[in-house]
């Protein structure tokens, strides 16, 4: 447990390499890894290594220069993987889907395989 008394992230976790992830960029402040679930072809995880911001909103109001390089690394990843089509999803909130309070967003898209996610492919949201 940390100081503070709370587990840290799986993300924390991750980025401390005391799990396992398959990790396709990094830098000083961000990280991607490979999702272990994916919901698309293309499935990236991208997340700060700062844990103090639960969602997008707590970091661009607390961080706007963090955000911005999360979706630059985020745009750079579709670039070679998605060929630059893709989605970039925040989900804020346990009712949106969001499972890890450490700001995250899913680099969603398809690989040279396929032609479209779909319409419906993000559920019920």
């Amino acid at each position: 447990m940390s100081s503070q008394g709370v587990e840290p992230s799986v993300f924390s976790r991750i980025i401390a390499r005391e799990i396992p992830a398959t990790i396709v960029a990094e830098t000083d402040r961000v990280i991607a890894f490979e999702d272990i679930a994916p919901q698309a072809p293309v499935h990236i995880v991208i997340t700060t290594k700062d844990p103090q911001y639960r969602n997008v909103v707590e970091l661009a109001a607390g961080d706007p220069e963090l955000l911005a390089e999360l979706v630059r690394v985020a745009r750079t990843i579709a670039d070679e993987r998605t060929r630059g089509e893709f989605r970039l999803v925040f989900n804020t909130g346990a009712a949106s889907g969001q499972t890890v309070f450490h700001v995250h967003a899913h680099v969603m898209g398809v690989g040279a395989a396929a032609d479209s996610l779909g319409e419906g492919s993000l559920g019920s949201l």
